[in-house]
């Protein structure tokens, strides 16, 4: 068992060796960029779902399929720490100057060139790069209000018009788009909207956590009808068995049926564990099959590894307030939790851990299934913070 060849490679956004069990999803976004790039009607797609079940993965998939149909396709990554203008501006820039090629002057891409260095200094945003290579006059009354809802509308509009001069579509592709605040959201899908209007071939899709959903809903009531929200969960069993066996038997291995079942037990079917318990299992086993014993010490050291990087950074950005406060919610259980009952187990009011809760929710930690409850957005968090925190915080004086 050669660790060179091992098939599996975990890690963020890393594509597995065997994409199983998402083929509804690939067509349904197959079908929403066949149509869009046709100017017809079609609900985009936005991919809702935890930590570690592979909506990157598909956003890449989704990336190349658009760019086999003929899309310019540019994949954004959405963060806490960078306004939506300032993650657009480079992506749509590179797209203008993509179509601004070949012998005939395109006056639609010129156009949208001169409206995207309006939106720049509209809302006088400060991107050397984007400043320094639109060596172009602004389009004066285009983008240039400083309202984001509709300037980014007109620049969306203006790059729609100059990919179907050039008998082109356009995808713009957002992952994380929950760090959105609820004015860029809200921008976006005004955008998308206007485009639609016109059967512009531009195309957003995009992916995040499960309130994101929520989030879109409150921007604009409308996004219900511009957006499909399918939800990308764990594997079925069978599924995720064939993640798992099928690179193996490409490198003339296998896995032993009990072995299968044993990661998809212990997995939850979650892609990125599926991943890491394949990894050590190859890594572990000195001979095929890979047998269920090698599979019991993979699990120990999957775990090792995923407490010290995986479950980890995402730990050390919290305060010892929050820290407590998912110490509070992982004694509750792996399921969603009622936000009193969160509160009563770290002994204050409901009103007191509201802020602490919010914050969570913001930094992805968290999310709301349903109205007062709360749960993990990371699986198998729960027990990690049982096993970095084994005592749970002591309960505080309620009026404190």
């Amino acid at each position: 068992m050669d660790p060179l060849h091992n098939p599996f490679s975990p890690g963020a956004g890393t594509p597995p060796p065997e994409l199983a069990g998402r083929d509804d999803i690939l067509k349904q976004a197959l079908m929403a960029l066949a149509r869009i790039k046709k100017g017809r009607a079609e609900k985009s797609v936005l991919l809702i779902g935890l930590r570690g079940v592979g909506k990157t993965v598909l956003l890449h998939k989704i990336s190349e399929m658009a760019e086999e149909q003929g899309y310019k396709a540019v994949m954004i990554e959405a963060h806490e720490n960078k306004t939506l203008p300032a993650l657009l501006l480079p992506y749509l820039r590179k797209v203008l100057f993509s179509l601004d090629t070949g012998q005939m002057v395109s006056t639609k891409v010129k156009r949208g060139l001169r409206v995207l260095k309006s939106f720049l200094g509209g809302l006088r945003v400060k991107i050397d790069e984007v400043e320094f290579g639109l060596d172009i006059d602004a389009e004066r009354g285009a983008a240039d209000s400083g309202d984001l809802e509709a300037d980014l509308a007109e620049v969306f509009i203006a790059l729609g018009e100059a990919a179907q001069d050039r008998n082109t579509a356009v995808a713009i592709i957002i992952d994380e788009l929950q760090y959105l605040s609820e004015e860029e959201l809200s921008s976006l899908i005004m955008a998308v909207h206007k485009v639609s209007q016109k059967s512009l071939p531009l195309v957003v899709i995009g992916a995040g956590l499960p309130q994101l959903v929520g989030k879109a809903g409150r921007s604009k009531s409308y996004a219900e009808r511009l957006f499909d929200y399918p939800v990308v969960g764990p594997l079925k069993k069978e599924d995720a068995k064939k993640a798992l066996q099928e690179p193996v038997l490409n490198e003339g291995a296998s896995f032993t049926n009990d072995a299968l079942d044993e990661i998809a037990r212990v997995t939850e079917g979650y892609p990125y564990f599926l991943q890491e318990w394949g990894y050590q299992a190859w890594n572990i086993a000195e001979k095929s099959p890979i047998e269920l014993d090698i599979v019991k010490k993979a699990t120990e050291a999957s775990i090792a590894r995923l407490d010290q990087s995986f479950f980890r950074v995402r730990l050390d950005r919290l305060t010892p307030r929050e820290k407590d406060y998912l110490r509070a919610l992982a004694e509750l259980g792996s399921d969603p939790q009622r936000s009193g009952d969160i509160a009563e187990k770290l002994g204050v009011e409901v009103n007191r851990v509201a802020p602490l809760r919010n914050g969570l929710i913001k930094k992805g930690m968290i999310y709301s299934p349903a109205h007062g409850d709360t749960a993990f957005t990371v699986p198998l968090f729960e027990a990690f913070m049982k096993r970095t925190m084994p005592d749970p915080p002591s309960p505080r004086n309620k009026k404190s």
